[in-house]
Parts: C-alpha cells; sequence; structure tokens
C-alpha cells in the first residue's frame, strides 16, 4: 500500500497539468466560437440594415436577447430585479454598455465590416491603460510603449489626412471606448450579479440605445419582411450564443491562456468583410492589424508575467 501510494504521488503534479492544458484548449476553442459567433452576429446587422433603420434593430435585437438572458434567470430561479442592479457601477456599466453598443453598430451598417472588427481589437489596450489610471494597477514603460502602438495601429487604419480618412471611422472608435468603460465597469459591479443578469440587463441596454436612436433621428417602425424576421432571429440566437461561448471560455481555461483568441475575431471580421460584402483589404489596415494583435499579445504577456 505504501508503495502504492507513494508511486501515485508524484503522478499528481503530472495530472493537474494535463487537466490545466485540457481546460486551456477546451476554453481557447469556446473562445474561438465566441469570436466567430460575434462576427456573424455583425453580418447579419449589416444584413438587416439594408430594410430596416439601425435603431429599429438595435431594438429588437436587444428585447430579444433581453428575453432569452430573462428565462435563463428564471429556469435557476435567479430573482432579475434585486438591490445590487442599482449599484452606481451598474449604473455605470449600463451609460458604456448603451454607448458602446449604439456605436459600434451605427459603424457596423455605415463603415466597412472588416475595419470596425479591426479597431475593436484595441478594446484591451484601453482596458489596460484605464485599469492602470483609475484602478491603480501597476503597467510598466513597456506595456505603455505597447499601448502607444497598438493606438498607432488605429489611427494608421483610420488614415486622417489620407485621402480615403472617413469622420463616419470615429464612430467605431467611439463604440471601442465604450465597450472598454463597459468592461471596466463590469469590474467594479457587484459579485452577486450573475452572467445571465449581466447579460439580461447587457440587452436591455441595447434595446435602449436602439430606441433612443429612432427616436432622435425620428424615423418611424417598420414591419419587417419575412426575410427580415429571419435575419433578426438569427441574430438574437447567435448574439446569445456568442455571449454564452464567452463566458463559458472565461470559466473553463486560465485567462492569460484563453482572452489572446479574442483576436480571432479580427479573422473572422475581415474574412466576411472582403467575401460576403467584398470590401477592399488595403495595406494600411493590414499593417494596423498587425501592430494592434501584436502590442495586445505583448501587453497579455507581460501581465502573465507580472
Amino acid at each position: 500500500m505504501i508503495n502504492q501510494a507513494t508511486s501515485h504521488g508524484p503522478a499528481k503534479p503530472a495530472e493537474e497539468a494535463r487537466f490545466s492544458r485540457h481546460a486551456n484548449l477546451m476554453g481557447s476553442l469556446w473562445m474561438v466560437a465566441s469570436m466567430a459567433a460575434f462576427a456573424l452576429e455583425d453580418t447579419a446587422v449589416k444584413l438587416l440594415a439594408v430594410t430596416l433603420p439601425i435603431g429599429e434593430i438595435m431594438a429588437l435585437l436587444g428585447l430579444g436577447g433581453a428575453l432569452v438572458f430573462a428565462l435563463a434567470s428564471i429556469l435557476r430561479r435567479e430573482r432579475l430585479f434585486t438591490q445590487d442592479i442599482l449599484s452606481p457601477a451598474m449604473g455605470i456599466r449600463a451609460l458604456f454598455e448603451m454607448t458602446g453598443r449604439l456605436f459600434y453598430a451605427l459603424a457596423i451598417v455605415l463603415t466597412p465590416l472588416s475595419a470596425t472588427s479591426v479597431i475593436l481589437q484595441a478594446t484591451p489596450l484601453v482596458v489596460v491603460a484605464a485599469a492602470a489610471i483609475l484602478f491603480g494597477e501597476r503597467v510598466g514603460w513597456r506595456r505603455w510603449s505597447a499601448i502607444g502602438v497598438g493606438l498607432a495601429g488605429v489611427l494608421i487604419i483610420i488614415g486622417p489626412g489620407t485621402d480615403g480618412f472617413s469622420l463616419l471611422s470615429i464612430l467605431a472608435v467611439i463604440g471601442m471606448f465604450g465597450f472598454a468603460g463597459r468592461d471596466l465597469a463590469s469590474r467594479a459591479a457587484p459579485s452577486t450579479i450573475s452572467t445571465s443578469q449581466l447579460g439580461f440587463y447587457g440587452f436591455l441596454a441595447l434595446a435602449a440605445a436602439g430606441l433612443i436612436l429612432q427616436l432622435w433621428q425620428g424615423e418611424a417602425f417598420r414591419a419587417p419582411t419575412s426575410a427580415a424576421l429571419i435575419y433578426t432571429a438569427i441574430a438574437i440566437l447567435i448574439g446569445v450564443a456568442a455571449y454564452a461561448c464567452l463566458m463559458k471560455a472565461m470559466r473553463t481555461g486560465e485567462i492569460s491562456a484563453v482572452t489572446p483568441f479574442r483576436y480571432s475575431r479580427l479573422i473572422f471580421g475581415v474574412l466576411l468583410g472582403t467575401l460576403w460584402f467584398g470590401e477592399p483589404l488595403t495595406p494600411a489596415m493590414l499593417f494596423g492589424s498587425v501592430l494592434i494583435v501584436l502590442s495586445g499579445l505583448f501587453i497579455l504577456g507581460r501581465g502573465k508575467k507580472r
């Protein structure tokens, strides 16, 4: 018995290492699936914008997604309305969520999908910089330099001062800052709020942003065609699945191992933009994409070492 116990003793670290590798592998696959689903959701929104106003699209997607997460909360016997929902952090999160969703949706419809997808990848850079300023997280000169390089990549893609520059590109940048603020506010949100509850209020924020935009533009709601209803249902299901896969990824593997696979969304977004919508892939976009991805991976690597 002693020999057996001794023989099993050294095997535990190896078993734990294999389990960790397996968890990281599964988490990475969940993350890639999430990013692919988000890119498909963006494509569905762009297709819907041909027949419906963007405000109405956002309202429909928000209400549909909120309904799905509400049902999930009910099945788990979670209360949708608690005192923690009224916390200042949740209020700030809702404002940033609305800003990010609104301007990102406008960017998807009014600018190339590929460029919008690339600009969104700078969100982690802004999160790290803001965390250092707001939460006092330690960020050395190397990571500050990487943040600067990544933001320079965003400027290269936007191309201010060039013939291809469009003020509409700023929509994606504002959306990116909105999502970064949402992520930071999520960190400060009460831990008692579940993923389903966050999803419910996140999609409610999307619906509210859509209604505000629709009222501001003064457009009347249109009756969706059968094709539009199909695209809407698909976009809702894909959006909920993407969110669920993202939460599964973050809770399966190590964050430092899983997070880099967020950049796979860039690949899916660029492929769908070029192949489906025939968007040109310019050298500036390629070079800017490389700068954003490399700087983001460097920051993640430095954070893991620390």
